[in-house]
């Protein structure tokens, strides 16, 4: 029982994991603090797509399962958990380039409420000078 607990541990960070990497930039526009966790899980989520590497926290799930008595897993994360809920099986490129664009676009977002943030936050040209100084140069 412990074991099986241990792999839904898992498979739930994985899944918050995932949510940080696609959906932190979102997050980031109203704390913008979050950006810098939400790059490196972007980072790492390429990574590990792009290169096949293994997941710790695939590792960790297997290694519960096995110890469960539970059958084990044939492939990774997304092939047991995301494909055929999130997107069809046999859709891995056009989720790649969703996820792609999803992550761009919150990125793009995040520039701009920096840039509408820092535009209301900073004084104009017309709060700098009172109006009754500005006529007399």
């Amino acid at each position: 029982m412990f074991f099986e607990a241990v792999a839904s541990v898992a498979v739930g960070l994985h899944f918050a994991f995932l949510a940080l990497g696609l959906l932190g930039g979102f997050a980031a526009w109203r704390w913008p603090w979050l950006i810098w966790f939400q790059v490196a899980a972007a980072g790492w989520l390429v990574l590990v797509v792009a290169a096949n590497l293994p997941c710790p926290l695939t590792w960790a799930e297997d290694r519960a399962r096995a110890h469960a008595g539970l059958p084990p897993h044939v492939g990774g994360f997304l092939d047991n958990h995301v494909a055929g809920v999130f997107y069809p099986h046999g859709h891995e490129r056009a989720a790649q380039v969703v996820a792609m664009l999803l992550v761009l676009s919150s990125w793009a977002g995040f520039v701009s409420a920096r840039r509408r943030r820092r535009t209301a936050d900073s004084p104009s040209q017309s709060h700098r000078r009172s109006p009754g100084r500005a006529g007399r140069r």
